[in-house]
């Protein structure tokens, strides 16, 4: 296979990677305003799609004031605040018992509580910073 032909997957998943880097990028923005969404994971999920398919638009991210240092950040140690750990365990304790408290379903409630449980898992397994 010559080489051309190699790259032209890679190069017609670029528009991919730049939509899921703009939706993801659009979602964390609402994460700001809307609890029930988590910013920070999704920012650094735009970077890492950007990465994948638009060098502008991650060299932008990589650049703004507000996320560029937290990418930064997160891509050179891997690590999260401890006051972040702090905050994030009690606000999904929080989440899930207002779900509770306003009657969502059993089944949506046990989702809610394994992927709540996973995601406070990894928070509390990563380095503190």
């Amino acid at each position: 296979m010559s080489r051309s032909l190699a790259r032209q997957p890679r190069r017609a998943m670029r528009p991919l990677w730049t939509l899921a880097g703009l939706l993801s990028l659009a979602l964390g923005i609402l994460g700001i305003f809307l609890p029930v969404l988590p910013t920070t994971p999704l920012v650094l999920l735009a970077a890492f799609c950007f990465g994948k398919g638009s060098p502008r638009l991650r060299a932008w991210i990589l650049g703004h004031r507000r996320f560029g240092p937290m990418i930064a950040d997160w891509e050179a140690t891997g690590a999260i605040p401890r006051r972040v750990k702090i905050a994030a365990c009690p606000v999904m304790a929080a989440t899930f018992a207002l779900s509770w408290a306003m009657g969502v379903p059993g089944r949506v409630l046990i989702a809610q509580g394994l992927l709540m449980g996973i995601g406070a898992a990894y928070v509390l397994t990563r380095p503190d910073r």
